[in-house]
C-alpha cells in the first residue's frame, strides 16, 4: 500500500486546482534558466494579447519585464512596490514618444479568463550563493509567481504546518528571496489543516480560509482544503484578493502587510452591494450594518472597503466620512486611515479637529477625500454640511453615545441647553448621504440609522477560526462580598438597567442607583477584602508561569473608589509603585532601552479632574503622559503591569498579552461584550482570556453573550471546568506513575531532584503509548492549570505533582521534538532548578540541536557528550535524532551511500520500537541498540570525511563510489587511481550539462550526457561490460545531487 504522504498530498491540491481550470505543470518541464522565477513567456504573451490594439512592441514589452525584474530593496519593500503596480496598474511611455501613453495592468481584473492561470510544482530556482531549492507549489497569473505552497504529510505526527510555515519564512526567505518579491501570500498545509497568510506575518497570523460563499457553514478538517481551493483560489476570487485585499501601510518600521480574513472578505463585499443598492438619491441611504465581534479586524474591514469604494467606477470617487466614538483623534484607526493614502488611493485622507473644519473641507469638493472625526466633533451643531449624494458615512461604534432622534432639554443657569440623538445630527448635517454602521453589539436603533444587518461574524465564530483566543470566567464576588443582602441590591440594580437601548430619563435615573450601589462597592472593608484577594490571585498566577506577560487590567466603579483601591494595593505592596525600567531578571535589547521608560508597575489611568487632590492630580499626568501610559503598557518587557481604570481603555484598546481583566464595576450588556473582549486577543503561548468578577456579572455577561454572540453557553468555561480538568489528569498521570518512585523530586538535593527527573523521563519512554498518553495527559493539565493556578482548591501537594509532570514533559518534548511553536511553558520553578544541572550534564546543548546539524556533531568531544549520557533511552532520542539529520544531509550529496546508511538505521530503530515492556527486557536491548547507534554515527563520520584523504571534493566522491559499485556488481578490477581521476572527469561533465532547470526531462540534453559519458569512459577503458548501467546510475546521482537543496 502506498503512503498519503507529502507528494500525494501535493498531487491532490493541483487536481483540486485543475477542478478550478488552472494548468498544472511540472517544473522541470519548463523550459528556463534555474534563477529566473518569472515564467517569462507567459507574461510577454500576457501583454501582447492585452494590449495588441495598442501595437505595443516587442521592444515595449521587453522593457516592462525588465522593470519589474529590476525592482530592488529588501523583500518587503520591493513586494509593496510590485503590489502597487500588479494591484493599481501603471502608466508606460511609449517607445514613440508622439504616442499617448498606455495604462499598463499586469492582471486583468474586469476579464478573468484574459489572464494565464498556472499551477505549477517541483519548479526549482537558484537562489543566493547557488542554493537549489524546490517550493511544493506555486501559483502563477501571467507569468507571475502569486502564490507559494508549502506542504507537510498529514499522516506523520512529528510534522507540523509549523515546519511549512519556517521552511518558507526562514529558509527561502533566505536562500531564493526573489521569489517572494511577486508573492500575494502563501499557503501551508498539511491536508487536515490549511492555513494561508502574508510572507511577513508571525505564524500566528495565518488562518483558514473556511467557506466558499458568504452564507455556506464554515468547514474544518480535509474539508477547509476544498474550501480554500474553491473559496480562495478561485480565479475571479483570487484576482479580487489580489486587486484589493492586500493592504500595505504608506510607511511601516515592521514590514506590515495585511492579506484578509475570509469574514473581511465577505464582509467588505456584501457591504459594497449593499451601498450600491441604498446608495442616494435612488436609494434610502441606508447602507447596512455590519455585527463583527469585538478583536476581530473590523479596522481593516473598514479600509478593505473604504479602497473599494474609492476605486470602483460605479461611485466616481466618493467622498467617505468616517466616525468613532473615541475622544481622542489620535486612536488608531486614524493614524491607520492617514498612513494608508497609496493603498486607499486619495492624497486628502484627513483627521478633522472641528466641525468647522469639516465643513470648510467639505464646501469646494465634490468627490474625494476621506475625514475622520469623533462623535463628540460632529455633534457640535446641527448646520448642514453638504447635501451631496456621494457621501459615505461610516461610524465605528460611534452611536453607541447616541443612537436615538430623541431631544433632551437640560435647564443651566446660562439657559435652556438641547442636545439631540446621533440620528438626528446625521440626518441635518448630511440630509443626502448614505450610512454604514460598523458595532460589536448591534442595538435596535443603530438598525433605525443604519439599515438591517448585512453581514455578521460573531465571538464563537472568532474563538473558532483562531481570531481571538476563548474566555474564561472566574466568580469571586462571594470571597469579598460581608453581607448578602448587598449582593441582592446589585443584582436588583442589574434587573432594572436589562432594558437595552435606554433613554436619558432612564439613564438619569440608573446614575442615581449607581451611586446608591457605589457606597455599597466603595465599602472600605470590601475595598480591602478585593485588593487582598487580588494581589494573592494576581502574584499566583505570575508564579505559576500561568500568564503569558503579567498584564492585567482593573475595572473599578468610579474615580473615588479606584483612587481608595489603588491606595489600598500600594499600603501591602508598596513596591508596586517604585519606578523601574523592566522587571528584575528582564533581558533588553538596544531597542528595548529606548522604548521603555522607568514606570510603576500598578497604575491609575483616567483623566485629570480639576477637583482631585493634588496627589492624584499629579499622578494621573497629562493627556501625553497618559500616551506613554499606553505605549508602556503594550510593551511586554515594562515595568507597568497593572492598569486600574474605570472607563479609558476599556474600547478600542488592543494590548494582545493582555490575558487577566478584573471586574469591580456594574456595567451594561453592550458595554460589557467590549469589556472583557479586551483579554480576547491572539498572544503567542496565549491559550485563553480571563475574567475574574469581583461583582456578580455572570447573569448579566451570559443575557450580552446570548444577545450579541449567538454564544453557546458550553463555549464560555467557567473555572470550575478547568480545575476538575487539573484534578481528573493528575489522576491519570498518577495512575500513570503508580510504580515510579518520585520521592527525591520532592524531598531531595536539587541534582537529586533531577535525577529523578530524568528517571521518570526514561520510565515514560518505557512504550511509546505510554509516552504518548503521558504527553496528551500534562499538556490538557498546564492548560486548564494557567487558568485555576490561584484557586485553593488546587492544594500545594497538587502543585508539586503538576511541577513535576511538566518538568518530566518538558525534558521528553525537547528529546523528541525540538523547539515546537505549541510548546507548553514549562514551569518557572522547574526550569530554574533545571537550568543548571542540565547543562553541567551536557544534554542541555544536545536538545538544542533543533532542526538543523551542523557539522561538529561528528567532532570526538561531541561523541564523548553522547556517550557520557546514562539514560539509554534519552541517549537513542538524541542519536537517533542526528543519524536521521546527517543521513538526510548526506544523501543529498551521495545516494547511493546514504541508502546503505539509510537502511541500516531502519534496521536499528525497528528492533528499538519493538521492545517488549518487559523492563528487564527492554534494557538488554537498549545498551544494544545504543551501541548500534553510536557505531553507525562513527562510521558515516568516516564515510564522510573520507573523500579527504583521496585528493578529491565531496560530490566527486559520489561519482567515484557508484564507479566502484558498478565494479563490485558486475565483479571486475580498475584501478583505484584511475577510478578518482575519472570520477572527476564525470563531475566536469555533468555540471556542464545540468545548466537548465529542465535538463532531466530534456531528452536532446540527456543524450548529449549519454554521449559524452560513453566517451569519457571508452577513454578511461571503463568498464569492460554495458555502459548502459554506469550511465544509467550516473545520471541518477547527477540528478539527484542537482536537486538536493528541496
Amino acid at each position: 500500500m502506498s503512503y498519503f504522504n507529502e507528494h500525494a498530498l501535493e498531487l491532490s491540491i493541483m487536481e483540486l486546482f485543475q477542478d478550478e481550470g488552472y494548468l498544472y505543470l511540472q517544473g522541470d518541464k519548463i523550459h528556463r534558466e534555474r534563477s529566473e522565477v518569472l515564467l517569462v513567456d507567459d507574461l510577454k504573451q500576457y501583454l501582447y494579447n492585452r494590449y495588441a490594439k495598442d501595437g505595443i512592441t516587442t521592444n515595449e514589452v521587453e522593457s516592462i519585464v525588465f522593470s519589474l525584474r529590476t525592482i530592488s530593496g529588501t523583500i518587503y519593500e520591493a513586494n509593496k512596490t510590485v503590489y502597487k503596480l500588479i494591484s493599481d496598474g501603471f502608466i508606460f511611455n511609449r517607445e514613440d514618444r508622439t504616442q499617448k501613453d498606455l495604462y499598463i495592468e499586469l492582471v486583468d481584473f474586469d476579464t478573468p479568463e484574459n489572464n494565464i492561470f498556472k499551477v505549477v510544482n517541483q519548479f526549482e530556482i537558484e537562489g543566493v550563493e547557488k542554493q537549489l531549492r524546490i517550493p511544493d507549489g506555486i501559483v502563477f497569473i501571467n507569468g507571475i509567481p502569486v502564490v507559494v505552497l508549502e506542504f507537510k504529510s498529514a499522516v506523520k505526527e512529528n510534522t507540523t504546518i509549523m515546519d511549512a510555515y519556517t521552511q518558507l519564512t526562514v529558509r527561502y526567505r533566505r536562500d531564493i528571496p526573489e521569489l517572494f518579491k511577486y508573492n500575494a501570500f502563501v499557503v501551508i498545509s498539511d491536508g487536515a489543516n490549511n492555513k494561508y497568510g502574508s510572507f511577513f506575518s508571525p505564524y500566528d497570523f495565518f488562518y483558514a480560509w473556511r467557506k466558499i460563499e458568504a452564507d455556506d457553514k464554515e468547514m474544518d478538517g480535509i474539508n477547509s482544503l476544498t474550501t480554500m481551493v474553491k473559496g480562495l483560489f478561485r480565479k475571479e476570487r483570487l484576482l479580487a484578493v489580489i486587486k484589493d485585499f492586500i493592504y500595505f501601510p504608506d510607511n511601516s518600521d515592521k514590514d506590515l502587510k495585511i492579506v484578509c480574513r475570509y469574514p473581511q472578505f465577505f464582509a467588505a463585499n456584501k457591504l459594497f452591494e449593499n451601498i450600491k443598492q441604498h446608495i442616494r438619491p435612488e436609494g434610502d441611504g441606508k447602507g447596512g450594518t455590519y455585527f463583527g465581534a469585538t478583536g476581530c479586524g473590523k479596522s481593516y474591514t473598514m479600509m478593505f472597503l473604504t479602497r473599494m469604494l474609492m476605486k470602483s467606477k460605479f461611485f466616481h470617487s466618493p467622498t467617505i466620512l468616517i466616525i468613532t466614538d473615541r475622544t481622542d483623534l489620535d486612536d488608531q484607526l486614524s493614524k491607520q486611515f492617514v498612513g494608508s493614502k497609496k493603498y486607499i488611493g486619495d492624497d486628502t485622507i484627513v483627521s478633522i479637529e472641528s466641525r468647522e473644519k469639516l465643513r470648510q473641507e467639505l464646501s469646494g469638493r465634490t468627490s474625494g477625500g476621506v475625514y475622520l472625526t469623533t462623535i463628540q466633533k460632529f455633534t457640535e451643531d446641527l448646520q448642514l454640511l453638504t447635501d451631496r449624494t456621494n457621501v459615505i458615512c461610516i461610524s465605528d461604534e460611534a452611536h453607541r453615545s447616541q443612537i436615538n432622534l430623541d431631544q433632551k432639554v437640560k435647564i443651566t443657569a446660562e439657559g435652556v441647553n438641547r442636545t439631540y440623538g446621533f440620528a438626528k445630527y446625521l440626518h441635518d448635517s448630511l440630509p443626502n448621504a448614505t450610512y454604514v454602521g460598523f458595532t460589536g453589539t448591534p442595538i435596535d436603533a443603530t438598525i433605525e440609522v443604519f439599515g438591517g444587518v448585512v453581514d455578521a461574524y460573531t465571538m464563537t465564530e472568532a474563538v473558532r477560526d483562531g481570531i481571538t483566543v476563548n474566555l474564561v470566567y472566574d466568580g469571586r464576588a462571594a470571597k469579598v462580598t460581608l453581607n448578602q443582602d448587598k449582593v441582592r441590591e446589585i443584582e436588583e440594580y442589574y434587573d432594572k438597567c436589562a432594558a437595552e437601548g435606554a433613554n436619558e430619563y432612564q439613564i438619569e435615573e440608573s446614575q442615581k442607583a449607581v451611586a446608591h450601589l457605589d457606597m455599597i462597592i466603595g465599602d472600605p472593608d470590601r475595598l480591602r477584602a478585593v485588593a487582598e484577594d487580588f494581589i494573592e490571585h494576581y502574584e499566583s498566577r505570575v508564579r505559576e508561569g500561568a500568564t503569558v506577560a503579567g498584564k492585567a487590567m482593573f475595572v473599578c466603579s468610579n474615580r473615588n473608589i479606584a483612587y481608595d483601591l489603588y491606595k489600598i494595593i500600594i499600603e501591602l505592596r508598596p513596591e508596586w509603585a517604585e519606578k523601574k525600567v523592566c522587571p528584575d531578571g528582564v533581558e533588553l535589547s538596544e531597542a528595548d532601552k529606548k522604548d521603555l521608560k522607568p514606570i510603576e508597575m500598578v497604575k491609575l489611568v483616567m483623566t485629570r479632574n480639576k477637583d482631585d487632590q493634588p496627589e492624584l492630580f499629579n499622578m494621573l499626568g497629562t493627556k501625553e503622559d497618559r500616551k506613554e501610559f499606553d505605549r508602556q503598557f503594550k510593551n511586554i518587557k515594562s515595568n507597568f503591569k497593572i492598569a486600574i481604570v474605570v472607563d479609558m481603555w476599556l474600547t478600542g484598546f488592543d494590548v494582545p498579552a493582555l490575558d487577566t481583566i478584573y471586574i469591580d464595576k456594574p456595567i451594561q450588556q453592550h458595554t460589557l461584550i467590549q469589556t472583557i473582549s479586551r483579554v480576547n486577543r491572539v498572544y503567542e503561548g496565549k491559550d485563553k482570556g480571563l475574567i475574574v468578577d469581583y461583582i456578580g456579572i455572570k447573569k448579566n455577561m451570559n443575557l450580552a453573550l446570548k444577545k450579541y454572540t449567538n454564544f453557546e453557553s458550553e463555549e464560555f468555561e467557567g473555572i470550575e471546568q478547568s480545575i476538575k480538568i487539573v484534578k481528573d489528569q493528575l489522576d491519570v498521570l498518577g495512575q500513570m506513575f503508580y510504580n515510579f518512585n518520585s520521592k527525591d523530586f520532592f524531598e531531595g538535593t536539587p541534582k537529586q531532584q533531577l535525577d529523578c527527573l530524568n528517571r521518570a523521563v526514561e520510565y515514560v519512554q518505557l512504550s511509546e503509548e505510554l509516552e504518548l498518553r503521558f504527553m496528551a495527559a500534562v499538556k490538557r493539565m498546564k492548560q486548564a492549570f494557567n487558568l485555576c493556578s490561584a484557586s485553593e482548591q488546587i492544594t500545594d501537594k497538587d502543585k508539586d505533582y503538576i511541577h513535576f509532570y511538566c518538568g518530566v514533559r518538558a525534558i521528553l518534548f525537547k528529546l523528541t521534538k525540538g523547539d515546537a511553536p505549541d510548546i507548553a511553558q514549562m514551569n518557572a520553578r522547574v526550569r530554574e532548578m533545571l537550568e543548571g544541572a542540565i547543562q553541567s550534564d551536557g544534554i542541555e546543548e544536545l536538545f538544542e540541536t533543533g532542526k538543523h546539524i551542523s557539522v561538529d556533531i561528528f567532532s570526538d568531544e561531541y561523541m564523548d557528550k553522547i556517550n557520557a549520557i546514562q539514560l539509554p533511552n534519552t541517549k537513542i532520542k538524541i542519536l537517533q535524532r542526528l543519524l536521521s539529520q546527517a543521513i538526510d544531509e548526506f544523501k543529498k550529496v551521495n545516494k547511493i551511500m546514504a541508502v546503505d546508511f539509510s537502511d541500516r538505521l531502519k534496521r536499528v530503530v525497528d528492533e528499538y520500537n519493538n521492545r517488549r515492556r518487559d523492563e528487564a527486557f527492554a534494557n538488554e536491548v537498549l545498551d544494544d541498540v545504543a551501541d548500534q547507534l553510536a557505531k553507525l554515527l562513527e562510521e558515516l563520520k568516516a564515510e564522510k570525511d573520507s573523500f579527504k584523504s583521496m585528493g578529491i571534493d565531496f560530490e566527486e566522491k559520489a561519482f567515484y563510489d557508484i564507479l566502484k559499485f558498478v565494479a563490485r556488481k558486475y565483479e571486475f578490477e580498475y584501478p583505484d587511481d584511475k577510478m578518482i581521476e575519472l570520477s572527476k572527469r564525470i563531475k566536469a561533465i555533468v555540471d556542464d550539462k545540468a545548466h537548465y532547470t529542465d535538463w532531466s526531462t530534456r531528452e536532446d540534453i540527456k543524450a548529449n550526457l549519454q554521449f559524452d559519458l560513453a566517451v569519457i569512459l571508452d577513454e578511461y577503458g571503463y568498464p569492460p561490460v554495458t555502459i548502459d548501467d554506469v550511465y544509467k546510475e550516473v545520471l541518477e546521482q547527477a540528478e539527484n545531487f542537482k536537486k538536493y537543496a528541496s
